[in-house]
């Protein structure tokens, strides 16, 4: 069992996730029409990923958010080789996926000194442009972080997430008996005794209807993509967001939870998850509890009380079900724990897939070039 009595919590203001911006390759340089000189290339614009770059270090550096690259040097009697113009660099944080101004993915950024190729530099003149530089590539690029945090907290607003957030990790997030008080995703840090950090994401609260944008719905559910694992909060007693809306039972709305996640995109209901139960130190808790894991244990006994289009095509395995309570803190300690051991499980799975993969690729690449016919030797007639 790891203990972590030691936890901090840091609170990221103005979090900024996606960013639009200009980039422009460098015209390039004049050609020299009577010595046949040619003009130097315009210089390229490139997205390069660091480690410890946001995205609102960034825009904070480049308010602007302009980013053009050097002339390229015309062509002159010294130097008729006109020099490429100077390189522009935007340097984003690992884990960027770049698109255009439709939408089309450009490339991926996923490890430190991957760099993409966004603005391409004009060619410098040439007998082919009639000595005539060309000008560089325009470009509206959009920068989206694709993982925010190690845990996503996904819950209807209410559910006790930013209570639970402030357990976990000492946080002081706004919290208040109504609906949305987290507009934006809050990130904090749970730091375990050996050095250990997992980031966790406290996101907007979702409602039914999100996957057609309701409430803050693409946006909450864009969010949760970008985290490694899930974790579920209920509220033991179930949810009415208000007297106009249905109330939900505790099963209840861990089902709509899943649909809402299955309607946006059918992959996030592959992620690893886990389940909060939270409320657990209110009277009649443990009751309810017991009724909760028995719906869980067999959820199609119960499905008949949903109506057709509410019922997810597949329902999700938790990882692991903890009551707690983030008022009193009961069973946070053992969440805590449980948080650390699917993460330390799924990345040794996919560490372990990886390392197969390779394997894979190796051997059959060895089966191929083994089955290549050998070069034929020449043939050398006698003189």
């Amino acid at each position: 069992m790891v203990h972590c009595s030691c936890v901090w919590f840091r609170k990221y203001g103005n979090f900024i996730d996606n960013l639009r911006v200009f980039t422009r390759g460098g015209s390039g340089g004049m050609g020299y029409p009577r010595l046949g000189g040619e003009g130097g290339k315009g210089g390229d614009v490139w997205v390069v990923a660091h480690k410890r770059m946001t995205l609102k270090q960034l825009k904070d550096k480049y308010p602007q958010k302009r980013f053009v690259a050097g002339e390229g040097a015309n062509s002159r009697v010294s130097a008729l080789k006109g020099s490429k113009g100077k390189d522009c660099e935007i340097p984003v944080p690992v884990g960027i996926s770049v698109t255009d101004e439709n939408g089309k993915v450009i490339g991926e950024l996923n490890k430190e000194k991957d760099r993409i190729l966004v603005a391409e530099g004009g060619l410098g003149g040439k007998l082919l442009t009639n000595f005539l530089p060309l000008k560089g590539q325009k470009r509206v690029i959009r920068l989206d972080l694709k993982l925010i945090a190690d845990i996503g907290l996904v819950g209807f607003p209410n559910a006790g997430k930013s209570s639970l957030l402030s357990q976990i990790s000492h946080a002081k997030p706004a919290i208040a008996d109504y609906a949305f008080t987290t507009l934006k995703p809050e990130l904090g840090k749970i730091m375990y005794n050996d050095f250990k950090q997992i980031s966790v994401a406290d996101l907007p609260g979702l409602i039914e209807g999100a996957h057609m944008n309701k409430g803050m719905g693409h946006k909450f559910l864009k969010h949760i993509e970008r985290t490694r694992q899930l974790l579920f909060v209920v509220d033991i007693f179930g949810f009415q967001l208000s007297s106009q809306t249905q109330y939900r039972t505790a099963f209840e709305t861990i089902i709509l939870l899943i649909k809402e996640l299955e309607l946006y995109k059918e992959e996030l209901q592959r992620k690893p998850a886990l389940l909060a139960v939270n409320k657990m130190d209110l009277p009649g808790a443990q009751d309810k509890f017991h009724i909760l894991m028995h719906q869980l244990q067999n959820p199609k006994d119960f499905l008949h009380l949903f109506e057709k289009n509410m019922i997810p095509k597949r329902t999700m395995e938790f990882q692991h079900i903890i009551p707690i309570s983030a008022t009193t803190g009961e069973g946070i300690d053992e969440l805590k724990n449980y948080i650390r051991k699917s993460l330390d499980e799924h990345a040794n799975q996919e560490d372990d897939a990886y390392h197969k993969k390779q394997l894979l690729n190796l051997q059959i690449s060895n089966t191929v070039s083994y089955s290549e016919p050998p070069p034929e030797s020449p043939v050398t007639s006698p003189r």
